[in-house]
């Protein structure tokens, strides 16, 4: 091995420029860890480098970083634990390899799939503590120069120095979440969720609250079922001059007509036969403060007449009175529906739509605000490790990769679901791949050979009209939709390009069923 003598001065001054780069920089590894590749492929002179993240599961390594020529393409591979990477990782030795494709343990998937040809390189397991987490790989020395031991000795200086800054970073990330939801906590309250904005959007939506956060006015907040409009309805009264007074939940989807009328305006005594005494109401509780109303879409119409006086003349009387209680309450209501498809069919009032609809709040779905994913999964990880007993200090670089390439059509709810799942079943002290039981994307194969299937069973019927077939195809595709949105009709509705009502229609008219 060559004497750290041998480096050239402007090579040496690269060096400590990048060993201050690495102790200053906590906030983004990846970023952090980019930047150092690319100064290492200037000081070595090659075509290509990459980091590769071993997945702890099964050996099986995924590019984290690629730079080169084919860097885009590679970051879809993974690469198989018997290969050069893998050998590098499992034995934690740095090789240098100039005949890449004479090596035993030279593996050609990543080559035969981007056609690029791997002549030499060196190869660097990244280690915190005795764990191999990653292999850097420089690629192609320039002018087709065989790699030597000073091009080892750079990358070794930076390898080290990058896995301290990795596991530093990683701990910092961590640090950093705990506080944002610790801070967030505090200023919530124990009766509140813990609020997280990291996103453009979400921080747009926080500032047209604030802008309205002195007015008495409706909100109505819309969006896809999960992506939490309790705790934007949180926020609009949190930021509001009736901060300390009560906020009541109430959903309107949880009880019946007659139940829903009780629970939001009161009864009085023998107003019905389990009517044995006066029982205020849910406005009447929420007097001086705001009224949060879930799936008001799912409100009768004998409802939406006495919520518009409610909202028009702060007036109600309770069930079985004829005395007018009068109250000072904001309404905040939700839904995922679409209202004004309803008012044109006749299922919500117009006049009430119009009174809510003062100021709109659009909560974008999870999949549209992913720099909240890891946040997200950093608080549920926290809130589940306790109640599993298990000691987790967080997620596999491989386990994060996929939680953001999924689409979440169940949003933030079945976020949650699914680390709660991974805490159940997972082992400390990281959440791999496989604890998190998401679908399996389904090959382009699979999707033709259910095509054939379907087509198949059709011929096959008594019935082989062509009106039997479109209608059999479409009963099929719709519920197929269905199930990958979660039977979100909603996003279902989004995904086919179609009204939400028509999708309501056809689970109607095809006799589809959860």
């Amino acid at each position: 091995m060559s004497d750290i003598k041998s480096i050239s001065l402007d090579k040496f001054k690269s060096l400590i420029e990048i060993n201050t780069r690495i102790n200053l920089s906590y906030g983004d590894s990846r970023a952090l860890l980019a930047s150092i590749l690319e100064s290492v492929m200037c000081m070595v002179q090659c075509e290509a480098a990459s980091l590769l993240l071993v997945n702890r599961e099964d050996g099986r390594l995924h590019f984290s970083i690629a730079l080169g020529p084919k860097g885009a393409e590679v970051k879809k591979i993974e690469v198989d634990k018997n290969s050069i990477a893998g050998w590098v990782a499992q034995n934690k030795q740095s090789v240098v390899i100039n005949d890449v494709g004479s090596d035993p343990r030279f593996n050609s998937s990543v080559q035969d799939k981007t056609d690029y040809i791997s002549k030499n390189m060196i190869a660097f397991p990244m280690c915190v503590g005795d764990e191999c987490v990653g292999v850097i790989e420089l690629i192609n020395k320039a002018s087709d120069i065989p790699f030597n031991d000073d091009d080892l000795m750079i990358l070794e200086l930076l390898g080290k120095q990058a896995a301290i800054a990795y596991e530093n970073a990683r701990k910092y990330r961590s640090n950093m979440f705990e506080i944002d939801a610790l801070h967030n906590a505090m200023n919530a309250g124990r009766d509140y969720h813990t609020f997280i904005a990291k996103s453009p959007a979400v921080l747009s939506i926080l500032d047209n609250i604030d802008e309205a956060s002195s007015t008495n006015s409706s909100v109505l907040i819309i969006g896809e079922s999960g992506v939490g409009k309790e705790l934007f309805a949180e926020q609009v009264h949190l930021r509001s001059l009736r901060r300390d007074k009560p906020f009541v939940r109430v959903s309107c989807a949880a009880l019946s007509p007659a139940l829903l009328e009780s629970e939001l305006f009161g009864h009085v005594k023998g107003a019905y036969t389990d009517a044995v005494s006066d029982v205020k109401g849910r406005f009447e509780t929420a007097d001086g403060g705001t009224i949060f109303l879930d799936e008001i879409g799912e409100l009768p119409l004998a409802l939406q007449s006495k919520l518009l006086r409610v909202i028009q003349e702060r007036k109600f009387e309770r069930v079985g009175s004829s005395r007018t209680v009068s109250v000072d309450v904001r309404i905040i209501a939700a839904t995922n529906r679409n209202l004004e498809d309803m008012v044109h069919s006749g299922t919500f009032r117009n006049d009430l739509y119009f009174r809510l609809n003062v100021l709109t709040l659009n909560v974008p779905p999870l999949r549209e605000r992913k720099e909240e994913i890891e946040p997200l999964c950093a608080l549920f990880l926290d809130k589940f490790k306790k109640e599993t007993h298990k000691n987790f200090e967080g997620f596999s670089e491989s386990s994060l990769s996929e939680i953001y390439s999924y689409s979440w059509p169940g949003n933030i709810r079945e976020l949650e679901n699914t680390v709660e799942r991974a805490c159940i079943i997972g082992r400390p002290p990281f959440i791999q791949v496989g604890d998190l039981r998401l679908p399996v994307k389904k090959t382009e194969s699979g999707i033709q050979g259910e095509i054939q299937n379907c087509v198949s069973e059709i011929a096959s019927s008594e019935d082989v009209s062509l009106k039997n077939a479109l209608n059999a195809f479409k009963k099929k595709y719709v519920l197929k939709i269905l199930e990958e949105n979660g039977w979100n009709q909603t996003a279902a509705a989004k995904a086919l390009g179609i009204q939400r009502t028509y999708v309501s229609k056809l689970i109607s008219e095809l006799g589809i069923r959860n």
